[in-house]
């Protein structure tokens, strides 16, 4: 199963202030995890300030720039991991929050997708 763990920000990451963790570990960490099959891909974002929103409504599109108000609320970055369980991916993000020194983190199951070689708008999605 897919889980895609989303990492929250917290004030220090939204005033770009580097995070205070053991670089080396996180590395060592985000390899070995790549080693073994597990990460599909990871990435970190650059605070709100650098983003935009994007709003539809009524067929009529708008933008506002960051950053925005509600920091504990914005993502500071994703892993998209494949795991046997809930539980594991919720191990994989309590051992990346513990190496980063602090945190939070919502998992969140991905549903499978499979889009047909021969209809490429044709998507089935199971869960």
């Amino acid at each position: 199963m897919r889980f895609t763990i989303l990492f929250k920000n917290d004030q220090d990451s939204e005033v770009d202030v580097p995070p205070c963790m053991d670089l080396d570990e996180m590395g060592r960490f985000l390899d070995q995890l790549g080693r073994d099959g597990v990460l599909v891909g990871y990435e970190g974002l650059y605070p709100s300030s650098h983003g935009a929103r994007l709003h539809l409504k009524g067929g009529k599109a708008s933008v506002v720039d960051g950053p925005f108000a509600e920091a504990k609320e914005l993502i500071a970055g994703f892993a998209l991991v494949n795991v046997a369980s809930k539980h594991e991916a919720i191990d994989l993000a309590e051992q990346f929050l513990r190496i980063a020194g602090q945190g939070a983190a919502e998992v969140r199951q991905a549903f499978e997708s499979a889009v047909s070689a021969s209809s490429p708008t044709e998507t089935t999605a199971t869960v």
